[in-house]
């Protein structure tokens, strides 16, 4: 087949101007009955009490409000909108006896009783997954990260994939599905790449070849535009971004924080690599497959691939080195305390480790929730000594 042919239902993806590593970052919050420690459906109540405000969405789940940073400079920028717009909904919540807290997944919440809100988009998806769509009882943190050229967009989504897999070790919260100890670290990697949008990214070389891709899928009914295409990192061309979508839901402001400046460092990082006229490296796709299942199945104590070369190494021997390597990169954009937060999660555990330290104290599966409300409130991950303390105070 030519070029030209593949070209046929090629869809234009004009891509929008966006200042250089600004930031935007996407956090999914848990509404947690406080009696029960179950999930509350009632999002549509809550956002008609708080519109409009720009900081405060929907998502696919009536258990969910998604808090959205705006285009920022700083990871403390961003921080300082999720955290006001955190403020914002507990006036509302309050009365409702619903506590806010995030993870990947609910520790034992039941993914066949939870509603969809009721608009067209999600029921077309809902009605095309059947099964699998029903059931998207995940939560995740989104970080854009801006480009001024359209020609870095591949060559730096194609770079972050020798790094996704770290990202996902780092934020993995997600050991529990249906109250179930699925022995991953990060379940809900497993659940959302069953979407057929979902999952690695297609390597693609050109624009040109993302805008056929783009059209060929919206001719076959697959998608209705681009936004639908839910890979683990992708371009938005209508915000001008590279778009980080692989990490679990943080569950506090220090790691969610660290993720964010540790996203936006590698992303500035790969970005002066092509300004020297470096040629970035690129796994090949089953080595990026192979790393997504290794960070999900093993977290923290996974040996990932980290190069076009087959190298492996323990993922927190690399995270600390990319945070040391970073560092100056970090002073420029102003994100050297959060780089270094992400030092917390090294130190304490990753989330589904301390989940699964509280479950095994005791006090089962809502054990695990009041950490999550625990971390929420303390803004930072807590330690196995404070850990056990919780559990202990039940």
């Amino acid at each position: 087949m030519s070029p030209s042919a593949r070209l046929v239902h090629r869809q234009p993806l004009p891509f929008a101007h966006s200042e250089r590593s600004t930031l935007g970052v996407e956090w999914e919050l848990q509404l947690i009955d406080r009696d029960s420690l179950d999930l509350r459906q009632c999002a549509a109540e809550i956002l008609r009490a708080v519109r409009p405000d720009p900081h405060i969405h929907g998502e696919m789940m009536l258990n969910t409000v998604e808090l959205v940073s705006g285009a920022r400079r700083t990871v403390a920028e961003c921080l300082e909108d999720i955290a006001l717009a955190f403020d914002r909904l507990l006036p509302v919540t309050e009365p409702l006896r619903v506590d806010l807290s995030s993870a990947g997944t609910h520790p034992f919440a039941d993914p066949l009783v939870q509603k969809v809100t009721d608009t067209e988009r999600y029921a077309r998806l809902v009605d095309r997954t059947r099964l699998w769509g029903h059931q998207m009882l995940i939560f995740g943190t989104h970080v854009h990260v801006g480009l001024e050229d359209r020609a870095k967009a591949l060559p730096i989504l194609r770079a972050l994939l020798t790094r996704t897999a770290h990202l996902q070790c780092l934020s993995a919260s997600s050991p529990f599905w249906a109250g179930l100890d699925t022995g991953y670290a990060d379940n809900r990697a497993m659940m959302f790449q069953q979407l057929p949008t979902a999952g690695a990214p297609h390597q693609l070389e050109t624009w040109d070849e993302l805008e056929a891709y783009a059209g060929d899928m919206i001719h076959t009914g697959v998608i209705e535009d681009f936004t639908e295409v839910r890979w683990d990192v992708r371009p938005s061309p209508r915000l001008g971004t590279i778009e980080v979508r692989a990490c679990d839901a943080a569950t506090n402001l220090t790691e969610l924080a660290g993720i964010a400046a540790l996203t936006q460092c590698l992303v500035e990082s790969f970005s002066r690599a092509l300004d020297r006229g470096e040629e970035l490296d690129a796994m090949p796709a089953w080595y990026v497959d192979e790393n997504k299942w290794r960070s999900a199945r093993y977290g923290m104590d996974a040996i990932l691939i980290t190069d076009s070369l087959g190298n492996e190494e323990l993922v927190t021997d690399t995270v600390e080195r990319m945070v040391t390597e970073l560092a100056p990169v970090a002073a420029d954009l102003g994100c050297e305390a959060e780089l270094e937060g992400v030092r917390a999660t090294l130190e304490a555990g990753a989330s589904y480790q301390r989940q699964l330290a509280a479950v095994r104290s005791g006090g089962g599966n809502e054990a695990a929730v009041r950490l999550l409300l625990a971390e929420v409130r303390a803004g930072r991950p807590l330690r196995p000594d404070e850990v056990a303390s919780l559990v202990a105070s039940g």
